[in-house]
């Protein structure tokens, strides 16, 4: 296969089952709305799929539709399926209006292996645009999809896929709180912390390994940083007072954290082994919600040192004062960078409702995005396309999430129990490729 450019690679679990804690029925995720211009795509059944229950083509087509970019294409008449070069019929397929069409198989391999082939054509031009092979365990064929629509997203928009991501969130049921992790197209939950106070405020660290969060199960905000492989968790910060709103430095070796233990509500360093507290901000005011740049030179945060809660930014260093960004109504709270840098998202009291909203960090130029009743917890993806967000919806807590222009609306909800508290976690690559063959 001249052509195919050949990955073998073990793709990862990202997560371990943890204890005995089981795993939760999937969420379940709707589309609303879509992009200005859809990329017509054809995603044809892989050869021997069938025979395994995870079918690589419809969760390709799954992801491709749930990003909003996608306009999905019939997969004809004829048959059987092409699965090589030589059975794809170019004229065929134009009469059938495909412009980008997707073909592969699923070969059986020793040891419970499986090699899952895919190609990518442009119809017009009667090339292969994009073609890998994977080598995997027959489990693993669902985490391969999410690698497949990755590739596809990356060659046809020119920007990285976050298919193949992870996202956490917390779900109350009853008096009951549960700290879960998740694929992002919502597969695969499980239960990584459960316990009848409140844990709030999930975030990721730079490698996808572990997720700082807190905990009121001492009666009181302790922070935790959780390892996601083994299950094994330690107190990160619990000092007098109240510790909250942990923040990871983008080399994963600092932590910006707010504690009250000096009274006030201010802005910590803390080294990712709970060592080295130090003291960022220096005010009468609460200064709470640290975000980090993604360079790791700069703090967003939310003070109300101007008398209501707005948003500052200052050196991670501590030179210079504070600068104050947002100016636009009297509520602005939970700041997040943009995984570029040149924006963040944030939550706005627009009027009566409470809703996302992104600001240049250039211009100053804001853009409200949502217009649900209480809107919260924003969180980035890691290619700074979509937008996270916790929402409710008849009374339940929701997940949401749109797109960084406001165009493509997701509604996330759970078959029980309230969501809330999401983060959206990193890119992690751990694909090996080889030379074609």
């Amino acid at each position: 296969m001249r052509s195919l450019r050949m990955v073998k690679t073990w793709i990862l679990a990202v997560l371990l089952l943890v204890g005995s804690l089981p795993a939760q029925a999937q969420l379940t995720i709707d589309v609303i709305g879509g992009g200005a211009s859809q990329i017509p795509i054809t995603v044809l059944p892989l050869g021997n799929e069938q025979r395994y229950e995870q079918k690589i083509s419809q969760i390709v087509s799954a992801d491709l539709r749930r990003s909003g970019l996608f306009r999905l294409g019939a997969v004809g008449s004829k048959r059987p399926f092409p699965t090589q070069v030589k059975d794809v019929d170019y004229a065929y397929w134009r009469s059938e209006g495909a412009q980008n069409l997707v073909i592969g198989d699923v070969v059986p391999r020793p040891g419970g292996k499986v090699e899952v082939r895919f190609r990518m054509f442009d119809v017009g031009s009667e090339a292969q645009s994009l073609g890998f092979s994977f080598l995997v365990d027959s489990r693993q064929l669902r985490a391969t999809a999410h690698k497949i629509s990755d590739l596809i997203y990356e060659k046809l928009t020119g920007d990285v896929g976050a298919f193949s991501t992870k996202i956490s969130y917390v779900v109350k049921r009853g008096e009951t709180f549960e700290l879960q992790i998740a694929d992002a197209d919502g597969y695969n939950p499980q239960v990584v912390h459960r316990y009848d106070e409140p844990i709030i405020s999930p975030q990721w660290s730079p490698d996808g390994t572990r997720v700082a969060y807190v905990s009121f199960e001492k009666r009181k905000a302790i922070i935790y940083v959780l390892n996601v492989f083994d299950g094994s968790r330690k107190v990160l910060a619990a000092f007098s007072g109240s510790n909250s709103a942990p923040a990871w430095s983008p080399d994963g070796k600092r932590l910006a954290v707010t504690l009250t233990k000096d009274g006030v509500s201010q802005i910590y360093l803390i080294n990712a082994d709970g060592t080295g507290a130090r003291r960022l901000t220096y005010s009468q005011s609460i200064d709470t919600e640290p975000n980090f740049s993604p360079d790791g030179r700069y703090l967003l945060f939310t003070s109300d040192r101007a008398g209501s809660p707005q948003i500052y930014r200052m050196r991670v260093d501590g030179s210079g004062d504070p600068r104050r960004m947002t100016f636009e109504g009297g509520y602005n709270v939970t700041p997040r960078h943009s995984p570029d840098g040149k924006s963040f998202v944030f939550i706005h009291r627009n009027q009566r409702r409470f809703n996302v909203a992104v600001q240049d960090i250039a211009t100053g130029q804001v853009q409200i995005l949502t217009s649900g009743r209480l809107d919260q917890s924003p969180t980035f993806a890691p290619n700074g396309k979509m937008i996270l967000y916790a929402s409710e919806r008849k009374g339940r807590g929701i997940l949401a999430a749109v797109s960084s222009d406001g165009r493509v609306k997701q509604r996330i909800t759970a078959q029980a129990g309230d969501i809330r508290e999401p983060a959206w976690g990193p890119l992690l690559n751990n694909r090996r490729k080889e030379s074609p063959e």
